[in-house]
């Protein structure tokens, strides 16, 4: 089953996306913030929830971590 299908699935690749996205940012910044329009866009916009909403994306990816790993 893909990961469309299955939203426990969509949320860890969003998850893990912006994660992802946020330490990029943080080695290389002019790799992102040269794209914030169009389809590259979607990767600056996810690398900047991942740094101003850093403590909810920390406790999201725990309570994933938690789900995935006794839950399931």
């Amino acid at each position: 089953m893909s990961a469309i299908f299955n939203f426990q699935s969509l949320l860890t690749v969003i998850l893990l996306l912006i994660c992802t996205c946020a330490y990029i940012q943080s080695l290389a910044p002019s790799l992102l913030d040269r794209n914030k329009t169009g389809l590259l866009g979607i990767f600056w916009k996810c690398a900047r929830t991942g740094e101003r909403k850093s403590p909810y994306v920390a406790v999201c990816c725990i309570v994933m971590a938690f789900s995935i790993l006794f839950i399931q």
